[in-house]
């Protein structure tokens, strides 16, 4: 039994590590948006980012459960940080840039697990 525990967290753990990063980094990204001057220029993204916030969590879950849906939620994790990425690539602050990098890294790892 701990054979296969530890063959499908082989397979999620890298998985698991950077949705829970982007999840991290968009909850503070969110959380510097709402204080922002602009912050009504701001609502499509915030609205994008706890989206963002919502799917990695779901993901990391059903990951670590070894959920026999864990490749379609990741596939749309992997879509919801891209678009999540491309949101906060509209602004220019130190955070945003930095979560639509982090974004885009957790799609990547999201497809590649999709793929393996």
């Amino acid at each position: 039994m701990t054979v296969g525990l530890q063959t499908h967290m082989d397979r999620y753990q890298k998985c698991i590590e950077i949705c829970n990063k982007c999840m991290v980094e968009c909850e503070f990204c969110l959380d510097a948006c709402l204080h922002e001057p602009d912050v009504a220029n701001r609502i499509e993204c915030m609205e994008m980012l706890k989206d963002c916030i919502e799917i990695c969590s779901v993901s990391a879950k059903y990951m670590a459960g070894n959920s026999q849906f864990a490749s379609q939620i990741c596939q749309l994790c992997a879509d919801i940080c891209d678009a999540c990425a491309a949101e906060c690539n509209e602004f220019k602050d130190n955070h945003c840039q930095t979560c639509a990098q982090v974004c885009r890294d957790c799609a990547t790892e999201c497809r590649n697990m999709v793929q393996s």
